[in-house]
């Protein structure tokens, strides 16, 4: 069996957590921020875990050995 290539688009945009969890950044941080709020824009520095339906998947299949 041969060895499973890591999407590195993938790895560049998650990193995994001490407890397995998938970590990444919010969208709609790049342009067009003249139109959203100060809170909005603030609270999207942040950022969060991948939602757990999705999790499995990009686990397996875009990262292997995570």
């Amino acid at each position: 069996m041969p060895k499973l290539k890591t999407k590195k688009a993938a790895a560049k945009r998650f990193r995994i957590t001490a407890t397995g969890q998938l970590k990444r950044n919010k969208s709609n941080t790049q342009h067009i921020l003249g139109k959203k709020s100060r809170k909005r824009k603030r609270n999207l520095r942040h950022a969060t875990l991948v939602d757990k339906t999705v999790l499995n998947t990009i686990k397996k299949k875009l990262l292997p050995y995570a």
